[in-house]
């Protein structure tokens, strides 16, 4: 507990997630030559013989990243895997091996962390990655689940978030908002259900946003098809807070600013059609929501010819220099300032 009554308390709303790290990380110092990028990136990279390692971790607490009420234990096992996967791909890397720790309260069953553990097995299966450690413990409030993933890259190859250069080309993969979309709706029937236990949840129709939120994919295959095509993009992120969270990562990271175009960002027909019925933006859920889980890159100039030839990547805008702003051209030409407010664990009022 802390007791110092004599010195201002700062409430971390104050700093937000990603300032709380700037903050508590500012006097970290590197002393070992092998370790080559440590925190502020998708992922650290240590150096090693036969390549270069790619070192990442997720912390998920049920009551703030998940609600067991509507997400089945066997897709939060997946669900834990391959947003760590994708932290590997956000970095132009092959995930290889996660270790998995869990704390669990003693109204899980046997049955129940088998069941999780099932989920995390299928998301290792597909993307050939091997469990090889863990942990587990007791827990007092609920369910907790830490993955640790360990990635490789050749040196050359990995893209860190700081590479933007004056007017190179901004590219998204898939699409954006659908998983936040999914939440909602996954919400507003918890609520229904809770009003009134005889009605049935509402969710027929809508598989694709519910897939997005309960399963979701690292585009470990949009990493493959750049390499394919000879393409090393010079900055990459994965959108788990939003496209306007992540883009100003990139520009900040960079010293860059960004023109965004609202028309071109990609958006599924089922993620309109939620975000109409429930009064809110299309773009505002594409730019604010989280959890895609979609690679948003910077490429050269003169890659754009090779990039068409890649299915599921998208141009949204360009780089421009940091003077200008990281800024959305609305569909009806108006500039609007971007900025984050997608997923902080600190910031107050959030559901």
């Amino acid at each position: 507990m802390y007791r110092n009554k004599n010195i201002k308390k700062t409430e971390l709303a104050e700093l937000g997630e990603f300032g709380l790290i700037k903050h508590l990380t500012r006097d970290f110092k590197i002393v070992n030559p092998s370790t080559l990028k440590s925190i502020g990136d998708d992922a650290a990279v240590i150096s090693n013989e036969s390549g270069e390692i790619l070192l990442s971790t997720d912390l998920l607490i049920e009551g703030v990243h998940f609600d067991l009420a509507y997400v089945p234990l066997k897709h939060l096992g997946y669900k834990a895997a391959v947003v760590n996967f994708s932290d590997i791909a956000a970095m132009n890397g092959t995930p290889e091996q996660i270790t998995v720790s869990i704390a669990l309260s003693n109204r899980f069953p046997l049955e129940a962390i088998e069941e999780l553990y099932e989920g995390i097995q299928l998301a290792s299966d597909k993307y050939k990655v091997d469990i090889v450690g863990g942990d587990t413990s007791t827990s007092n409030s609920g369910l907790f689940i830490s993955i640790t993933v360990v990635g490789r890259a050749n040196k050359e190859d990995i893209t860190y978030r700081d590479g933007a250069n004056l007017n190179e080309l901004v590219y998204v993969s898939g699409d954006l908002g659908a998983a936040y979309m999914g939440l909602l709706l996954l919400k507003r029937e918890k609520l229904v259900f809770q009003a009134n236990p005889e009605v049935q949840p509402e969710l027929t129709g809508h598989d694709y946003i519910l897939e997005r939120q309960l399963k979701p994919e690292a585009r470990t295959d949009i990493v493959e098809a750049l390499k394919v095509h000879g393409i090393k993009p010079t900055s990459m992120i994965d959108i788990s807070d939003g496209l306007a969270s992540e883009i100003l990562h990139i520009c900040d990271s960079s010293g860059k600013g960004c023109m965004i175009y609202e028309d071109k960002i990609p958006i599924d027909i089922t993620t309109s059609a939620m975000a109409e019925e429930m009064n809110i933006d299309p773009t505002t859920a594409a730019l604010n929501g989280g959890e895609d889980y979609e690679l948003l890159l910077t490429i050269k100039q003169q890659d754009y010819e090779k990039i068409k030839n890649i299915p599921g990547l998208t141009p949204i805008g360009h780089i421009t220099e940091a003077e200008d702003g990281v800024n959305l051209i609305a569909r009806g030409g108006a500039l609007v300032p971007l900025t984050a407010q997608g997923w902080d664990a600190f910031l107050k009022n959030k559901e």
